[in-house]
This record gives structure tokens, sequence and C-alpha cells, in this order.
């Protein structure tokens, strides 16, 4: 490969994929530093996202079970397009059966959220699987997953939804207006406080099915 420069290289090694000198460098910017993802995880969004940008989206995906990966993401509900009500969620989610990606911007621009298992809907008892996890930016992706100690993974309230717990503590509460919110450290998931501050306002909320 002498005389070559990184950029054909790089273009070289896709699996002789024809790739723009721009998408490579996309590519190398989003992909090739951390080392841990893979390009056949990129997903294709249905909808735009008001919320994720692209580093976002890849840093997330790579993160994603294996069995969602590669399926397209579809945009269920929006405050900015559905209100902010969490009635109105549950009723977008009513027919949905796949896993869902929650993604929060609170009003001092963070962003965070978690990954279920199943849709949220209202319940009795806790639902989900081991796969269910917890995530922010802070600016760096910080996943926290199941560390086996209880099954608190998603409970649905009409007036609240709650993901992770044990002693008193919440890994991630919403209200109903999906206003507020409430972030601690949980047995469920042994997370640090997804946002800066315990107690937080949501500026808005997507959630995103695979389908």
């Amino acid at each position: 490969m002498r005389g070559h420069s990184p950029q054909d290289i790089f273009i070289f090694t896709q699996r002789t994929a024809i790739i723009t000198l721009d998408e490579a460098k996309r590519r190398q910017s989003f992909g090739s530093i951390d080392g841990d993802f893979s390009m056949d995880a990129l997903p294709m969004l249905i909808d735009t996202s008001d919320l994720l940008q692209d580093t976002h989206i890849e840093k997330l995906a790579c993160r994603l079970p294996a069995r969602v990966q590669g399926y397209p993401w579809r945009l269920a509900y929006s405050t900015e397009k559905h209100g902010t009500s969490l009635k109105t969620l549950y009723r977008n989610l009513a027919d949905v059966d796949s896993p869902v990606l929650l993604v929060i911007k609170d009003m001092d621009n963070q962003i965070f959220g978690a990954f279920s298992t199943h849709p949220f809907r209202v319940s009795e008892h806790c639902y989900g699987t081991g796969e269910t996890f917890l995530y922010s930016f802070c600016p760096e992706i910080k996943v926290y997953r199941w560390t086996g100690e209880n099954s608190y993974f998603v409970k649905g309230n009409t007036d609240s939804l709650q993901m992770g717990g044990g002693g008193g503590q919440l890994g991630l509460w919403l209200d109903a207006e999906l206003y507020r919110g409430t972030t601690t450290k949980c047995a469920t998931f042994n997370n640090q406080p997804l946002s800066s501050q315990q107690d937080f306002n949501i500026h808005s909320l997507e959630v995103w099915t695979f389908e």
C-alpha cells in the first residue's frame, strides 16, 4: 500500500465498496476512533430526529442487542410532534411489537435515555429483560447495563414511567406530562445519574422503534 494516502487505504478496505471521500471521512470520524463500531450496524432512520445527531446514532447503534441491529428506526412518539403526554406515548406504542429506544434532552441540553426490550405500557408489574439498559452522553456515551441484582427494568403507570429500582432509588423516572424527571443511582443498572441534576426538566423527548 506504499504511495497511497490514508484516505485511499480506507476506501480500498471497505470490502471494495465504492464510497465518496466525504463519506469515508465521515465514517472514519465516527467509527474508527473508538474501534467498537461495525459499519454494518449503521441504521436507517425512517423519520428525522430533532435530538439525535449522527454521532449519537452511530454510538448507540453498536451498543444495541444484535437482534435489532440492521432494522430501520421509526419515530413512534415525539413531544415536538405529538405533545407532552405520557398517555399519548402509551397510545402510540399500543400496536408496537419491538424494543424501543427512549431519547431525552433536558433543559441543560444533555442527551440521555434508555433502551427497553418491550414497548412502554401501563402494567401492574415490572417488565423487560436483561438487555434493557440506560445511557447518557456527557458528552461521551456511557451505557449502564443490567447488574443482575433485581428485575425492576420498566414499570409503566398512568401517571409516571420508571426504569430501574431498588432501595427506593429509581434509575429514571418521568412524570405524566413528560416535563419533569428524576434520575438516581439504582441497583438494577448501578448507573450514575443520567443528567447533571437529579431532578431535571425535559426539553423534548423521542421514542424510536425497530421495524
